[in-house]
């Protein structure tokens, strides 16, 4: 089994107080505050981090099916766009939009959109979010000769 880990601290009231978040590999660590979570602030919020999580599993995902469908993905690039709502006294994820775009040698359209919609299904980001609507824009790029 393999655990993963991240740390959070804030220190303050919510409005004006400010917190840090720290992947457990190292590999990033920011700040955030009420302004980057629900206004136009500097630094990261947990939204963003939940959508940099979707589009690096989904895009994995999608390679992944592809090789096994016996494709050899060149590129799979993916913007995971994660929407915040007030939703009664409160806000919720209601939404998150996956864009992704590929370039696969020798597949055809159905084939490719088959593909992303099983990896949209099969992400382990995806089932973990599974209470908000996900959806899915896929575009097969023709690489370039």
């Amino acid at each position: 089994m393999v655990m993963r880990s991240a740390q959070a601290e804030w220190q303050g009231n919510l409005r004006e107080g400010k917190g840090t978040v720290e992947l457990g590999s190292g590999a990033f660590k920011g700040s955030y505050s009420f302004p980057s979570r629900f206004e136009d602030g500097t630094g990261t919020n947990p939204e963003e981090l939940i959508a940099a999580a979707h589009a690096g599993c989904f895009s994995m995902a999608l390679s992944a099916g592809l090789s096994k469908a016996g494709f050899n993905p060149t590129r799979v690039h993916t913007v995971a766009k994660v929407h915040l709502e007030k939703v009664g006294e409160g806000f919720e994820i209601t939404t998150i939009e996956l864009e992704t775009e590929a370039e696969i040698p020798g597949i055809d359209e159905a084939q490719f959109h088959e593909q992303a919609e099983a990896a949209k299904k099969g992400c382990p980001i995806s089932k973990a979010l599974a209470g908000p609507q996900i959806k899915l824009s896929a575009k097969l790029l023709q690489a370039a000769h």
